[in-house]
């Protein structure tokens, strides 16, 4: 059964995850809580900090080199945001309702450089805000880990930040929902509308854990992405194969809708592949 394998929300962007076994689609067709806070210039004015098109910088894995160094956890039950320096096991907390002042100051020192840690309504910090969750399948993480040495499929999904996991499905299953005339998917009543491949920075390149990064990845990854593709995908829809997992819409009407761990993917057109 092609279902929900793994769900993720990124609570201040370029952090860590968070694993959550239910999640609520909010009033922008994006996860709950998903990059609700990120790190930005202080000087961004304050006014536009509910504007889905604003053009301020956000510093994130590709600015910050050393994010490996950091391992957070968030809980949102508590507005608490755990860091933890994995070489000196330095530990500090901050609430995030109180004490953002606090962890901007914290992360300025972090990052050497003036940053504010901000907060943010729906869309929140994503990077595209008119547009949903990220998705991709076990298949392909498999597959793409098998690629690298270095790699494993946890590293995998670590290195590429995806929303959903959907598991019972062969590698690259979401790709087959790219092209002019894009079919869907439904979820719990959820209607997922595949806009785009995701093209990739430079972030999955670094083990998350050492910041170490795999020589040439880029080149290597772009050529077996290409001599990987699947006959059954529409290659026009890829300006270059340094991609890797889909990014989706919800349509409004799936809006307060929620999705969880297991829910069944439900396809339209249910052709085998």
């Amino acid at each position: 059964m092609t279902h929900i394998e793994n769900l993720w929300v990124y609570p201040v962007k370029g952090l860590d995850r968070t694993s959550v076994d239910e999640i609520r689609i909010n009033d922008a067709g994006t996860f709950l809580g998903d990059r609700e806070y990120a790190l930005l210039d202080p000087e961004t004015d304050d006014s536009i900090e509910d504007r889905v098109d604003s053009v301020e910088k956000t510093y994130n894995g590709k600015e910050i080199d050393t994010l490996h160094e950091l391992e957070s956890t968030y809980d949102p039950e508590t507005n608490v945001l755990t860091l933890r320096m994995r070489e000196t096991d330095e530990t500090r907390q901050f609430d995030l309702e109180t004490d953002r002042e606090a962890a901007s100051e914290w992360f300025t020192e972090f990052v050497d450089e003036p940053v504010a840690l901000r907060r943010r309504g729906p869309p929140s910090f994503i990077d595209r805000p008119k547009l949903g969750p990220s998705i991709i399948s076990t298949g392909t993480l498999e597959e793409v880990a098998s690629w690298f040495d270095s790699m494993t499929v946890e590293g995998a999904r670590r290195r590429f930040r995806p929303n959903v996991e959907i598991g019972g499905v062969p590698p690259f299953w979401e790709d087959r929902f790219l092209g002019d005339d894009p079919s869907g998917f439904a979820i719990n009543g959820v209607r997922f509308e595949v806009v785009e491949a995701c093209a990739r920075c430079v972030v999955p390149s670094r083990d998350p854990d050492t910041g170490q990064a795999i020589e040439r990845f880029q080149e290597r990854f772009a050529r077996r992405r290409e001599e990987t593709l699947p006959e059954w995908v529409d290659r026009d829809a890829f300006e270059h194969f340094f991609t890797v997992m889909v990014i989706t819409s919800v349509p409004n009407s799936s809006y307060g809708g929620t999705v969880g761990v297991g829910d069944e993917v439900e396809v339209a057109d249910a052709a085998e592949l």
